[in-house]
């Protein structure tokens, strides 16, 4: 679990225009009531999504090697915050991961998501596991989404009552409360 979900507060990401929360939810990998779920902590900035954790041996699939379907679910989901980044939502279309050496159970990892083109609704991503201490990539994955329309947007945000941390609730403007999108283009992830 997150550490907003065992300190007992709402989940939160961190953005560059702050932190926003949103009601607890039963996503397998970011949601916080889902107790066989992955819990993930994930930060967030302008077009930009990532993550760091060690995965428990209830996710191995080979003995002491995390069970692909879960590498695939952490790549997708740091994509898809990257769209949350530049204050857009959107569902996955298609993904195409390429498994590069194994992910060991109990081992650290960082999983760093990020849009490489934006065209209309239509928004490219890349992501990668790699290993924090050496810096070999672990998997990688190219994915394409779907952005929502205006209305299903402020309809996803309030109904996870997106909203600044600590902060009232900014009313049915919600969408302004997120800091503006810079370029939209972007070559991979930061050293």
């Amino acid at each position: 679990m997150t550490s907003e979900a065992a300190r007992g507060t709402p989940p939160a990401i961190d953005t560059p225009g702050g932190r926003f929360e949103f009601l607890p939810h039963n996503c397998f990998a970011c949601g916080t009531l889902n107790a066989g779920g992955l819990g993930l902590a994930l930060h967030v900035e302008p077009g930009r999504s990532w993550t760091e954790l060690a995965l428990d041996r209830r996710f191995e699939g080979w003995e002491d090697v995390v069970h692909g379907g879960i590498v695939c679910t952490i790549l997708d989901e740091v994509m898809a915050w990257a769209l949350v980044g530049e204050d857009n939502w959107g569902v996955t279309a298609r993904m195409t991961v390429e498994f590069r050496r194994p992910v060991e159970v109990g081992v650290p990892i960082r999983a760093e998501g990020w849009i490489t083109r934006s065209r209309r609704r239509i928004v490219d991503t890349a992501a990668r596991i790699v290993d924090p201490s050496t810096g070999t990539e672990l998997a990688t994955a190219t994915g394409v989404y779907v952005a929502a329309d205006t209305a299903r947007k402020r309809d996803l945000q309030n109904r996870y009552a997106y909203r600044p941390a600590g902060g009232t609730d900014p009313g049915p403007d919600v969408v302004d409360a997120t800091p503006a999108a810079p370029s939209r283009s972007t070559t991979g992830p930061r050293p």
